[in-house]
This record gives C-alpha cells, structure tokens and sequence, in this order.
C-alpha cells in the first residue's frame, strides 16, 4: 500500500473508532438529551406501515433502542445495527431477545446478506458516514425486491447558529461539516437508488443558553469534529461563545439551534 493510502486508510479507521467511543460515551445519557432525535426519528417511522407482522427490518444505527421498540410493536422482526457496543447494551436492556437481534456494524459495510430486509430503518446516522453513497448503496443492496429504505439525515445549513457564534472566537472547526441537499441526490444517484422520494425540512429546537445547546450534543455523542482543535476548552472561550450566540435570541428570549433535515425514502 503506497504511503498516501495507508495514512487516508489509517485516518478513516481512526475516525471511526472515535465516532464509536464518542456514541459509546453517552450511551447511559443519550435518551435525556434526545427530544430532537426523537421528533425526526417518529417523523420518519410515519413513512413505515402501521402494521410491520411478518416483515424483517434493519434499525440502522440504531442507538439506544427506542424505535427498535416501536418497530417491534408494529409487529416485526428487528435487527439493531449500531457501531458503538455500548449502544446496542442499551438497546437490547430496552428491548429484551423476543423478536430482536443485534448486530455492531458499519452502515458502509454492511455484515448481511443481499436481500434480508423488508425495510431498513435509518435515522439521524448517515451524516457520520464518509461517503454517503456507501451507506446507500448497502441499503439497497440489503433490501428485498419491493422493499423500502427509509432515512433521515442532517444537511447543510445544520447547526448555523452555533457555526457563526464559534466563528467569532476562534478558527477552529467546532461543528460538523454536512452534504447539500444536491450532494444527497448524487449519491443516491451513485448507489443506484434511482426510485426515491426526498422531502427537506427544517426543525427548531429552542434553548436557554448556548450551554444548553452543547451539552445536548455532548450527551448524545455528538461532539465528535473533524479537524477540531483537541485542547480543552477553557470556561472562558465557552463565556465568549455563549455571548456571541445572544445575537440570536428571539423576543420571548429563547435561543434557536436549526436543523436542515432530509428525509429519503427509497424503493426497489
């Protein structure tokens, strides 16, 4: 393997591990700080038949379990699919052994045969892939002939406000970098999932402090960045940060964090 090569193999796999750790590191706080998650995830599970019976689904990155539950209520067989082993303890603690089975897994490399799946659920976890057609493509390539891909996943303009408030402090990077809307149709395009439906939306969810809004993020998991700066942040910065965010406080004095979310449904 040439240099260049081995240093992007090495990178990828490290950045993979790290988003692991970070998931398994909230695991226990996760469900606390997940109101938004939860309003996509039930936004999306809206696009699935009330009754599942008989069918077999994929929760792709799955969590902690909660729409493993209600897809079992509906009366499938699911297979929770997460990278972070803490997460799919939890799951399974949520969730027990009857008609539910775990798998840790890389949405960009599937561990399933071709044509397992009824439906494959995915919410709020592509936007950790590297290459957004990987994960798509090994949905379409779990799916049954007829089957129905379902996903939710953050795009641009994602998180603006506290984008534009760090910016004031510092140059480093302190919120993820997210696809368009048009970087998702090319790679549903790559992965040759040409029959698809895409519907974009924007979510508020409305705080009291900017603190707030980091520490939803930290107990999620979700304050992994690439190419962040991995010094501690002094109590300072953060100050100066939670000053910069008032620019956005609204006249009942709540502060906004936007999220530019695209729901895609896929059918083969």
């Amino acid at each position: 393997m040439e240099n260049a090569q081995r240093v992007a193999f090495e990178n990828y796999h490290a950045n993979k591990e790290a988003i692991a750790t970070s998931f398994g590191k909230a695991a226990e706080t996760y469900d606390k700080h997940a109101a938004f998650q939860r309003d996509v995830g039930c936004r999306l599970l809206d696009k699935l038949p009330c009754d599942l019976s008989n069918k077999r689904i994929l929760d792709l990155g799955c969590g902690t379990g909660y729409f493993s539950h209600l897809l079992r209520e509906r009366g499938a067989e699911v297979v929770c699919a997460d990278i972070s082993q803490a997460m799919l303890d939890k799951a399974k603690q949520r969730c027990g052994e009857e008609r539910m089975h775990y798998e840790l897994a890389d949405a960009e490399n599937l561990p399933f045969d071709d044509d397992s799946f009824d439906y494959v659920f995915s919410s709020l976890a592509l936007q950790w892939c590297v290459d957004l057609s990987s994960p798509l493509r090994e949905i379409r390539r779990v799916l049954k002939e007829g089957g129905q891909g379902c996903f939710s996943t953050l795009v641009d303009g994602s998180l603006y406000e506290l984008r534009e408030a760090w910016s004031k402090i510092d140059a480093y990077q302190h919120v993820n970098n997210f696809v368009s809307s048009n970087q998702v149709k090319i790679a549903l395009a790559q992965s040759w999932c040409h029959n698809h439906h895409l519907d974009l939306t924007t979510i508020t969810v409305w705080y009291d402090s900017a603190f707030s809004v980091m520490r939803d993020l930290k107990g999620i998991g979700a304050n992994h960045v690439s190419g962040r700066s991995h010094g501690l942040t002094s109590r300072r910065t953060l100050l100066q940060v939670e000053h910069a965010y008032q620019a956005f406080r609204n006249d009942q004095g709540l502060l906004p964090a936007s999220y530019q979310v695209c729901f895609g449904v896929i059918h083969l």
